[in-house]
């Protein structure tokens, strides 16, 4: 199925890593929608779209048609009301603004992304009602857990990605990626000079040296996985210090702790955060994305994207359908 030329809309769209994978496989952006003002604005500067606002107040006839609908949508309960789970149980929700624009338009693809624990969600009610309504609106739905990690990125961050297909399309040729074969370190993404929060207290604990192992020839093996060697405090969430040899941990938009949102590597003799550049690299923004933003808000921007590789990936195997 070849992407060049399909045109797609971008919900819940953040600062854009939909947009940037759909349009490297040349696929054109024709609508977009963000409540996030501060993101809003980091989209308009990278792309030239100026994302519509709140998308419960859109009207599904005034956005444009579309063949491919994308959207890393919030993760919500559904208040369940019988054995159906299907259309009207996902009221009042914001998967039921896709679901509109998807009942008015029928694009010919859906690419969703989601947290990893969707599927168990409100005891697998949520992914349930997701599956009927979209099968009732005439789709089949795939689903799968797949990590950044595994696609170049030295992030430990999965995620539940949803390729569906309009049931006249056939797909059974599609499968998800397989991972990459070859390992990534976080020390390769780091900036020379950054300008990141460097943590200096009496309360550091280094209480591991990691030795990574070698092959037969007595190259390293890259472990592929983040590696905590130490802590700062009791070594709570923000308070873990890891090798940068491994892979950072999951970006976050919230979380606390000295090391919020980024976690805390050990770099040379210091220990810091990662830089809002580091972030943009590890979630597979080239160093041609503009960040605008105030560190707080570019961190969250950040922490809310998805992993622009794992998306290639997936479109990858899209495009091999014949």
């Amino acid at each position: 199925m070849k992407i060049e030329g399909l045109k797609f809309i971008d919900l819940f769209a953040g600062i854009g890593g939909f947009h940037k994978a759909l349009t490297s496989f040349g696929a054109e952006c024709v609508f977009a929608s963000e409540w996030d003002k501060f993101a809003v604005k980091t989209y308009q500067r990278n792309y030239g779209i100026q994302p519509h606002g709140d998308i419960t107040q859109i009207n599904e006839q005034e956005i444009p048609s579309h063949d491919i609908l994308c959207a890393g949508f919030p993760c919500q309960a559904f208040s369940v009301s019988g054995k159906q789970k299907g259309f009207e149980d996902a009221r009042g929700t914001l998967f039921f603004d896709i679901a509109r624009i998807v009942k008015h338009h029928q694009p010919k693809l859906l690419f969703l992304e989601n947290v990893k624990n969707f599927e168990k969600h409100d005891g697998g009610n949520t992914i349930q009602v997701v599956i009927n309504t979209l099968d009732e609106l005439g789709y089949n739905v795939r689903y799968k857990v797949l990590n950044a990690s595994e696609f170049g990125l030295p992030q430990n961050r999965k995620r539940i990605y949803f390729v569906c297909f309009r049931k006249d399309i056939i797909a059974d040729e599609f499968q998800f990626p397989l991972p990459h074969q070859k390992h990534v370190s976080l020390k390769d993404f780091l900036e020379q000079k950054p300008d990141a929060k460097i943590v200096n207290r009496p309360d550091i604990d280094i209480y591991k040296k990691y030795k990574p192992k070698e092959d037969k020839e007595g190259n390293i093996i890259l472990p592929n996985r983040p590696i905590q060697i130490g802590r700062v405090n009791k070594g709570g969430q923000g308070e873990r210090i890891y090798d940068p040899i491994g892979h950072a941990i999951t970006l976050s938009a919230y979380g606390g702790g000295v090391g919020d949102k980024t976690g805390l590597y050990k770099v040379g003799n210091q220990i810091r955060k990662l830089s809002p550049r580091e972030c943009a690299r590890i979630q597979g923004f080239d160093d041609n994305f503009v960040i605008i933003s105030a560190y707080n808000q570019a961190y969250k921007q950040f922490g809310n994207s998805v992993a622009i590789n794992v998306l290639k990936a997936i479109l990858g195997e899209i495009e091999r359908m014949k």
